[in-house]
């Protein structure tokens, strides 16, 4: 007995009929088919002339550029900001003491579309050594750019609660400070996107003494600002305000050295502190 599909069927004496298969299904050879990098579901063999790997590379690569510009975007409005509270604090200015708090959150939103890209590609494309170091590192980046421009809108801050009374001194050595972080951080930036391991090892571990001058700078205005307010306790006051505008901008310069050492990672897997314009390694990371 046969049934329609082709199935033989066997029957015995008071027994229901039983389903005896006489063909094995035999699939065809894997090589056939082909892994989709997007769904991960096999797919239809592609075309020739179309290598789907290597389309797939080209467009994984393209969106990495497109992460790094929304980063040196990032870096940019951070800069800008920098200078604009610098600027605020030493001409009392307080119309634009303003604009750097406004600005701050074109800042954190920019660091969140950076934050959701990285997160996007480690989702659909699963990277592996070099690829994931960058990704990661310029999800730190970010986090670490983000936090400069809330030390910028602390300084803007700062600036109004001084209001419109001129400083307790003259500011000289709070502005080279922001000057010098600010220098470090485009360093650090254009390290990070620098393609040669070797390249970008050197101009990062470059800013040590950057940052050694930042803090040789804040060592100094606090024993400027301490001995005034010794002098007269009614430099108290005045003189706190422009003691927390320096120590805000000696993190930011800490923040760009947090930068260099991760542009030293995601280049070479070597995790290392940057001080006085040397490395110290602290340990290796393979792959």
């Amino acid at each position: 007995m046969e049934s329609k599909f082709g199935i033989a069927l066997r029957q015995d004496s008071g027994q229901s009929a039983v389903i005896l298969p006489y063909f094995i299904f035999v699939p065809p050879p894997l090589s056939c088919w082909s892994f989709d990098l997007n769904d991960g579901c096999l797919s239809d063999p592609p075309e020739r002339g179309f290598p789907r790997h290597a389309m797939a590379r080209e467009e994984f690569d393209h969106d990495l550029q497109q992460l790094e510009a929304e980063l040196v975007l990032l870096g940019a409005l951070v800069e800008s900001s920098i200078f604009n509270a610098l600027n605020a604090i030493k001409n009392r200015d307080l119309v634009l003491s303003e604009k750097v708090i406004q600005d701050d959150d074109l800042i954190d939103d920019k660091r969140h579309l950076v934050e959701d890209a990285c997160t996007d590609l480690i989702r659909r494309e699963a990277p592996v050594a070099s690829d994931l170091r960058r990704i990661i590192s310029a999800l730190h980046i970010a986090g670490e750019l983000e936090r400069m421009g809330d030390y910028a809108e602390g300084i803007a801050k700062i600036s109004l609660m001084m209001g419109p009374e001129p400083p307790l001194k003259e500011l000289v050595d709070i502005p080279e400070m922001g000057e010098r972080a600010v220098h470090m951080l485009k360093q650090s930036l254009d390290a990070f996107l620098t393609r040669n391991e070797i390249a970008a090892r050197e101009e990062a571990l470059a800013i040590g003494p950057d940052d050694d001058a930042v803090d040789d700078l804040y060592r100094k205005v606090r024993v400027d600002l301490l001995s005034l307010m010794k002098a007269d306790p009614a430099n108290v006051e005045r003189g706190t305000y422009l003691l927390w505008a320096a120590h805000n901008v000696e993190r930011i310069a800490d923040r760009a050295t947090n930068i260099a050492e991760r542009v030293v990672y995601q280049a070479t897997g070597d995790r290392v502190r940057v001080g006085a314009g040397k490395e110290e390694r602290v340990f290796e990371t393979p792959g």
